[in-house]
């Protein structure tokens, strides 16, 4: 009892510190599709509310959670509930060019994009992200992918930024939460990440596929990952040459062992959480079967059989197409 009356007082002091204190400014962005659970996790996160739960459930009363519209909010930390669902539907976002950075786009993309839609210049963006920034140091797979709402004639910086930003509310605590199941750091997460991203098509086989890539780093053999050498040529190319694969660079995963240097491009939530979660497989090898999905296979006879039998569909299917 005397416990329950403790946690309730503490429980009744937080929530007096947070409608006492006064929270100060900051931008929210909500992302194209989101849900009141979701964006009330969003919100959370942020510090603009107090509980989750409740945001969902007063946004469900008030018919808010059927109103919730993608964009940038310039809101304040410890915001009643009140004034928070007036401020998400009177709108009060951000004007700004909406920019959707799908999952798996390197930073060149990223950069073209935002170019193209008049935000920054590439140039600009591709200098900061590849070390000309505080830290001296790469950006690239922390820019996270999702739909922005930028002003015109954003500094690159803060665009680059604003996407660190979202990277550090949605990645970091996933892989927080999953502290001590897994033997790589946060950076070695993401490189795997990145790569799976690359490699899946099907939401599905992405466990598998950074399964796969589990087994070869366990097992001392080199991940022989096709979009690491393509992301070391600069561009994303259906099909590496022989010449392509003795490229010499440390992305090159044909040549070099163990995990490239950072990661490849930026990563969704679900490559993220299968690299943190890998499946439990005694696949070492996989091929596309040209259908948008893989063959996967534990010995390299079952992989050569598995590439003829592509191969020899493939060529059916040529000749019927004549």
């Amino acid at each position: 009892m005397r416990k329950a009356l403790a946690a309730a007082a503490l429980l009744a002091a937080g929530l007096l510190f947070w409608r006492l204190v006064p929270g100060g400014p900051l931008e929210v962005t909500l992302p194209a599709g989101v849900n009141a659970a979701q964006a009330g996790v969003l919100l959370r996160q942020d510090g603009v509310i107090f509980s989750a739960t409740l945001f969902r459930l007063a946004a469900r009363w008030s018919g808010e959670d059927r109103r919730l519209h993608a964009g940038t909010y310039r809101l304040r930390r410890r915001m009643r509930l009140g004034a928070l669902l007036l401020a998400l539907r009177d709108g009060s976002r951000s004007p700004g060019i909406r920019v959707a950075i799908p999952e798996g786009f390197a930073s060149w993309q990223i950069a073209q994009r935002l170019e193209a839609a008049g935000v920054c210049k590439a140039s600009a963006f591709l200098r900061y992200v590849r070390g000309d920034n505080p830290e001296g140091r790469g950006l690239e797979g922390y820019l996270f992918p999702t739909t922005y709402y930028f002003d015109p004639d954003t500094p690159a910086a803060q665009a680059a930024e604003r996407m660190r930003a979202e990277f550090a509310s949605r990645v970091v605590p996933e892989f927080i939460r999953a502290r001590g199941r897994s033997n790589l750091t946060l950076f070695q997460t993401m490189t795997l990440a990145s790569i799976v991203e690359r490699e899946a098509e099907r939401a599905r086989e992405r466990p598998l596929i950074a399964g796969v890539y589990w087994n070869r780093l366990r097992r001392r053999m080199r991940l022989e990952a096709d979009p690491t050498v393509q992301y070391a040529l600069g561009r994303w190319k259906s099909a590496l040459s022989l010449d392509d694969l003795r490229l010499d660079s440390p992305y090159n995963t044909y040549v070099h062992y163990g995990l490239p240097p950072g990661p490849i491009c930026s990563f969704g939530l679900e490559s993220f959480r299968a690299a943190l979660h890998p499946a439990a497989t005694d696949a070492l090898y996989f091929v596309a079967d040209g259908r948008g999905g893989h063959v996967f296979s534990a010995t390299l006879a079952e992989h050569l059989r598995a590439k003829r039998a592509l191969k020899r569909r493939l060529l059916r299917g040529k000749g019927r197409s004549r």
